[in-house]
């Protein structure tokens, strides 16, 4: 086993079984936390199936349903379960870290706040996640498309264990360090709550939905409030992917606005067929992440004193719809 470092996955869907399957082929010794019982004995005895970017291949991965039947402790964790049940989960597997324990959030949305109030600030490693996955059934995955890590400390700057956490992960794609993670993490959650959240209220395809040059507003809208308390945090957001540069595409202008218009319909046009990874979870009956998405912005424009009305109604509708008091429907964005 590589170093004899014990890691432990927390989630088995695309992300979590993609991460285990790959880290475990490297020889480390991997346990993976599932959700379900009978997910772990299917994962137990028959393996992670990965399909896609990273090759085709089979890997037998110890996995358990519950937190109670881990044994030990851990050196690092990589947390890959729905950011609404982070809080919960890190709970149940706090015992199983040490003091030199490191927690790496893989969720989607700003996670690492709650993360850390759990674990320690100390403890936690932000990462933002830039490549694709989807679980095409349980203990089956595919990596859908490459990318990159980058992963940073959450209360400290640059140490070993950061440096041996990339190192870690080059395994699967490459790794890059940052001491401002929070920049790099803002930057997707801005186009998740664009995509995702618009996705979960309309119940649309992106290309039908970014069609509609009102939801396009829309769309301008949620990035022009979530910069406003970037600026107020006096944080620089990184360009998305490395491509979408929100100063610049808020940037005014005699063709500015047309500019904007043609960059979403662009982007809608590219991945026409995607559907909100939200809206998919509403129809399970399932809650979304939109605390950590939209909710996030207006919480903290709440607490620097910036209004963001938009980002605010997005969330009371998506929170509606997971209590059952609003419909799906496209209808509901008019009222924006």
């Amino acid at each position: 086993m590589k170093e004899s470092k014990r890691i432990l996955v927390v989630g088995a869907g695309a992300i979590g079984g993609t991460t285990a399957a790959i880290l475990a082929r490297e020889q480390y010794d991997i346990w993976l936390l599932a959700k379900y019982p009978e997910l772990a004995e299917k994962i137990s005895s028959e393996g992670i199936d990965v399909s896609g970017y990273c090759g085709d291949f089979r890997m037998n991965v110890p996995a358990v349903a519950r937190a109670a039947e881990l044994t030990g402790k851990f050196d690092y964790v990589f947390m890959a379960t729905k950011a609404n049940a982070l809080v919960k989960v890190a709970r149940e597997i706090l015992p199983f870290m040490h003091e030199q324990s490191r927690i790496v959030s893989l969720q989607n949305g700003i996670s690492e706040e709650a993360l850390a109030s759990v674990v320690g600030g100390m403890r936690t490693i932000g990462c933002d996640v830039g490549w694709g996955a989807t679980m095409i059934a349980p203990g089956k995955v595919e990596m859908t498309s490459g990318g990159e890590f980058v992963v940073g400390n959450w209360e400290r700057d640059k140490d070993e264990k950061l440096e041996e956490v990339a190192g870690i992960l080059r395994h699967i794609l490459p790794t890059e360090t940052s001491h401002k993670i929070l920049s790099h993490l803002y930057s997707k959650l801005i186009i998740n709550s664009c995509i995702t959240t618009l996705g979960a209220v309309s119940g649309l395809f992106l290309g039908e939905m970014l069609a509609k040059r009102y939801i396009r507003k829309i769309f301008i809208e949620i990035i022009r409030e979530a910069i406003m308390v970037a600026d107020a945090m006096e944080l620089n957001v990184k360009p998305y992917a490395g491509k979408l540069d929100y100063y610049q595409f808020l940037r005014s202008g005699v063709m500015s606005s047309f500019k904007r218009h043609l960059t979403i319909r662009v982007i809608g046009f590219k991945y026409r067929k995607l559907k909100s990874s939200s809206l998919q979870s509403l129809e399970r009956g399932r809650k979304t992440e939109i605390d950590f998405f939209n909710g996030y912005i207006s919480l903290k424009g709440k607490e620097y004193g910036v209004s963001t009305p938009v980002n605010s109604k997005l969330t009371r509708m998506v929170q509606e719809i997971e209590n059952g008091k609003r419909s799906i429907s496209v209808n509901s964005l008019e009222e924006i």
